[in-house]
């Protein structure tokens, strides 16, 4: 019986003096956090996009109560969530231009060729290893998804012709949708930023419009009727110099050949100019051949002896 009273004593006191530890250690290292944190938190949307520059919202909670950053600085937040924040604050709320996702792309399957058929993963990623994924446009769209995949607010969504749809309500230019990509066709815009080049390619002229309708020929008509430095061509391609956006309008769009510079409207999305190629189809275009330097390609997916156009090639992984 006495085993147990002393095994009991010694447990019971060993706890005490855990506790007396902890107790102390508490007050020692007790790190004050200002109470509005957690309310400005509650009056967030909690997306942890970092869109607004920091690691997540409740960093974004931190700096507001700190005075860092403006309640507006969050652009993903609605005007009355905005406004609760400065109130609380007693800041003024301070405003931040939205800025979203936007797809140096149109070339989908119904206007872009494929020189090969890849089959293998279903990843973007994957298809670029391949011999860049087998379509005609070394700079397009793989149109594989990994970009809808890897956006957490459904901002993206991919159309009947394989392309991403970015989504200006729900975009809150998290960037996953730059980062994932393996031909580097996103990136953030400012909402007022509404001229925009849908492409990438760099080829010049014909070359350029044989793998994709749509493509930049880099004609120059674009540069031509924008003001003076709004718009230049480099490597065959258009670039707009956002530094003057409040110059831009959408004269500029209107005697492109393919269509490939657009103005984007908020409501209708993309807008092509009125000399624009008139697009009809919407099957997509048939696979064409072509000698690609394949990897990880068998012997026996190398095309017969005297393969005439139109016979298909496959990518496998």
């Amino acid at each position: 019986m006495a085993e147990y009273l002393i095994a009991a004593a010694l447990m019971g006191g060993l706890g005490a003096l855990l506790a007396a530890v902890l107790a102390v250690a508490d007050k020692k290292f007790y790190v004050y956090e200002d109470p509005r944190i957690e309310e400005v938190l509650s009056l967030l949307p909690k997306a942890n996009c970092g869109a607004c520059g920091c690691v997540g919202c409740h960093a974004f909670a931190e700096k507001a109560v700190l005075g860092e950053i403006a309640p507006g600085k969050c652009t993903v937040n609605s005007p009355e969530g905005v406004q609760a924040i400065a109130t609380l604050l007693k800041v003024d709320a301070g405003s931040e231009e939205k800025r979203v996702a936007r797809l140096a792309c149109a070339g989908g399957n119904h206007v872009a060729t494929h020189k090969a058929r890849y089959a293998g993963l279903e990843s973007c990623r994957a298809a670029a290893l391949v011999s860049g994924g087998g379509k005609g446009c070394s700079w397009g769209c793989l149109g594989l998804a990994d970009c809808a995949r890897a956006c957490d607010f459904d901002a993206i969504e991919m159309n009947w012709h394989g392309l991403p749809v970015v989504s200006e309500v729900r975009c809150t230019a998290c960037g996953d949708c730059v980062e994932v990509c393996p031909k580097e066709l996103f990136s953030l815009h400012l909402v007022s930023q509404r001229l925009w080049v849908a492409c990438r390619n760099l080829l010049n002229g014909e070359l350029a419009e044989a793998d994709c309708e749509v493509a930049c020929t880099g004609c120059g008509r674009c540069a031509a009727d924008a003001p003076t430095g709004l718009i230049r061509i480099v490597d065959y391609l258009a670039v707009i110099d956002y530094s003057r956006n409040t110059q831009a309008r959408q004269a500029p769009i209107e005697r492109c050949p393919t269509g490939a510079i657009v103005w984007m409207d908020k409501k209708s999305g993309p807008i092509r100019g009125l000399e624009a190629k008139k697009i009809t189809r919407r099957s997509p275009l048939p696979v064409e051949w072509a000698e690609l330097p394949l990897q990880k390609v068998g012997a026996s997916q190398r095309a017969p002896h005297g393969a005439s156009q139109g016979t298909t090639r496959d990518l496998r992984v």
